[in-house]
């Protein structure tokens, strides 16, 4: 008798839908991360030849999508949230950022999400330390979100779904506006087709389902390069054709370097000495210290030219650029070479990814903001945060000459300290440190303690000024 059907909109029916649709998404991320990683799938040979290739085809992978990845998420940094009108990053929202280890964490996050389509960040209330809650980084094989039918952002439900490390049953929590809902399983048997037969998880002192105190789904997706569908796509998605073409143009190469790389010697006019059963007999064996001598003068030699892989190092340079012009990456990052780049020609080579991922880091930060609307409304911040900006790093490269020249510029145009400092690259802990000691330094100029500020110790000014008398 078949198992009745959950009630739709019920945490069983959401643990039932989105759990199928996680199970899809986790054959997409581990072929994005073999990719990544170059474990690529191996070149196409005959059945018959590909046992004795085997060598040749493991050394024949070569991992450009892996920098593809690596160009772009190198460049997404977060350095701080600001709120309202403010002008430099919000000091509270930073703390509990870091409570957390999201600086080092978030480039973790954002590369899964570049790499895999999409990432998660889930927020929780801590018990221990109510003004600090809990914000995690949560990787798309574990986690999903659904979203109000018409409403790309308003999240309907939300599924983490694992396996537990020491008793090795299936874990699940359904996360929904009006409470959170823990589902276990036993592992499936290898073989097995069928669902998982899921049960509800209580856990001692807790509440089955548990409140959901922020009143919205608190698991926030990460997405990369998003559509108005709801879709995702990694950022090498699209290139892994030109990547498997390369590897089987470099699969020929070895090939050829293997058996027709070796200049063949020809020979006329020779006849070949026999053993005593007829067999014939090498006459020549070739090493650096060894002398051919034919006695025979009609006796002729030569050699056939060896195989040229010239055409094939211009079919992968040809196939890397491919790929550098449809991901935007720099050649030089591709392929290694950069002789004599002015700065001008470099910062042109280079607009096509800064362009890219300043268009990357518009999705990640509506999300990063969520998230942090969300931690601080379970820290109890009362503040209207309606209006919060992610401060990203400026993902140009420039030297420390430009970058001075042009802040100096600006500051002639009466931007803030705060922005010239946020432009040069410093955290806002340097600039909150900053800060302090701009207003220390404008407290003792009031106090007409301007010895101190230079470092004159007080003494040393009444020594000097009794001499001077």
């Amino acid at each position: 008798m078949a198992a009745p059907k959950a009630e739709v909109g019920s945490a069983e029916w959401w643990l039932e839908r989105l759990y199928k649709e996680l199970a899809e998404r986790r054959e997409y991320a581990d072929v994005m991360r073999c990719y990544y990683s170059g474990d690529h799938p191996l070149s196409r040979l005959t059945e018959k030849a590909r046992e004795g290739f085997q060598r040749l085809l493991r050394q024949s992978r070569s991992n450009y999508v892996g920098l593809v990845v690596d160009a772009t998420a190198e460049r997404i940094q977060v350095d701080g949230v600001r709120i309202g009108g403010e002008e430099v990053g919000d000091e509270e929202a930073w703390r509990i950022w870091q409570a957390n280890n999201l600086d080092a964490d978030a480039d973790l996050i954002t590369t899964e999400a570049v790499k895999c389509s999409r990432s998660f960040m889930l927020v929780a209330p801590n018990p221990s330390d109510a003004s600090t809650p809990i914000v995690t980084g949560e990787d798309m094989t574990q986690a999903i979100v659904a979203y109000v039918p018409g409403g790309r952002r308003s999240r309907a439900a939300g599924l983490k779904a694992w396996e537990d490390d020491w008793t090795g049953e299936l874990m699940a929590t359904v996360y929904l506006p009006d409470g959170i809902y823990k589902f276990t399983a036993p592992k499936p048997r290898r073989g097995v087709v069928g669902d998982p037969k899921w049960r509800a998880r209580e856990v001692k002192g807790e509440d089955w389902p548990a409140p959901n105190p922020l009143g919205v789904v608190p698991l926030i997706e990460i997405p990369n390069r998003p559509d108005l569908l709801g879709n995702a796509m990694s950022e090498i998605e699209d290139v892994l054709d030109i990547q498997d073409r390369i590897n089987k143009t470099l699969i020929d190469r070895m090939m050829a370097q293997e058996f027709a790389a070796f200049r063949q010697r020809w020979m006329t006019g020779y006849e070949v000495p026999t053993d005593e059963l007829g067999q014939p007999i090498e006459p020549f064996k070739a090493a650096v210290d060894r002398l051919w001598v034919i006695e025979d003068e009609n006796v002729q030699i030569g050699e056939f030219q060896a195989t040229d892989i010239s055409p094939y190092l211009r079919a992968v340079e040809a196939d890397v650029k491919d790929m550098a012009a449809r991901t935007r990456t720099p050649s030089q990052y591709l392929l290694g070479a950069m002789v004599n780049i002015s700065g001008d020609a470099l910062k042109a080579a280079e607009s096509g990814l800064v362009s890219k991922v300043r268009q990357r880091q518009r999705p990640f930060g509506e999300a990063i903001e969520e998230v942090v609307r969300l931690y601080l409304k379970a820290a109890g911040d009362d503040r209207d945060l309606s209006a919060i900006e992610v401060i990203w790093h400026n993902p140009e490269f420039r030297t420390e000459g430009e970058l001075v020249d042009a802040l100096l510029k600006m500051s002639t145009l009466g931007v803030p300290h705060e922005a010239l400092w946020e432009r040069w690259g410093a955290s806002q802990t340097e600039i909150a440190q900053w800060r302090q000691q701009r207003a220390e330094a404008a407290d003792r100029i009031v106090a007409g303690d301007v010895a101190s500020l230079y470092g004159v110790k007080p003494e040393a000014t009444e020594a000097t000024d009794g001499d001077s008398g």
